[in-house]
């Protein structure tokens, strides 16, 4: 039989029934699985293993099918490889440079006769670019009308509001309203203790949500905000 000359990324996925090949591209790794094609002698051994099961075992049928397949075994599994070879062959090409073999359809830049490793396909690569450039300029394009928006318009920035800021939350906190008998929390609008009953007394003068200070009157006196 004269030599198989073909990838030697493969795979034989053969057994005892038959014999089927897998073949992958150099390149990219894609495979190709060959159909499965039973084998004679393979049938051939299951019928007698079940006749000789009948018999008892007589004959040893089993045996003499192993020893048949390991004669001619060799030569069937080359026959079998070889005409896998030629059903895959048409889904690669080999490159004349560097002699791998790819898959026609991703890895082979039919107008250079060469795999893409060799010669990338240039349209491909200006096509993908084109897209890499179009993606970067609108990120960038984004990004610098997001720059040009005064995000702190109104907002004072200050060191004195930073600390009137801070004073004024704290006496928000300080204002946390509880029964004088039990301790428990009231609301602002509570007229009576839901735990104990007992009154509440009518609240005093309130902070200025703004600057903290205490009033009251419907605006602050310090700042003019409505309380």
């Amino acid at each position: 039989m004269a030599l198989i000359g073909f990838v030697a990324n493969y795979e034989d996925l053969s057994t005892d029934r038959g014999y089927q090949f897998r073949f992958r591209c150099d390149k990219c790794g894609n495979g190709y699985m060959t159909q499965y094609k039973a084998s004679t002698l393979g049938m051939a051994q299951s019928l007698l293993n079940v006749a000789g099961s009948f018999l008892g075992g007589m004959g040893n049928f089993g045996n003499a099918a192993y020893e048949v397949q390991r004669a001619v075994g060799g030569k069937v599994h080359d026959a079998a490889l070889a005409e896998a070879v030629e059903e895959a062959r048409p889904s690669f090409r080999q490159c004349t440079k560097c002699g791998k073999w790819v898959c026609g359809e991703v890895c082979w830049n039919a107008k250079a006769n060469q795999c893409e490793e060799c010669a990338p396909d240039f349209h491909e690569h200006l096509a993908s670019s084109q897209a890499q450039a179009k993606a970067d300029a609108a990120r960038e394009q984004l990004q610098s009308a997001a720059r040009a928006v005064n995000y702190t318009e109104g907002v004072d920035l200050s060191a004195d509001a930073y600390v009137a800021a801070s004073t004024a939350a704290t006496n928000l906190q300080a204002r946390k309203v509880t029964c004088a008998g039990c301790g428990a929390a009231l609301s602002d609008a509570a007229k009576f203790c839901g735990e104990c009953g007992q009154a509440v007394p009518k609240p005093g003068p309130k902070a200025c949500g703004k600057c903290g200070t205490m009033t009251e009157s419907k605006f602050c006196p310090e700042c003019g905000t409505k309380i």
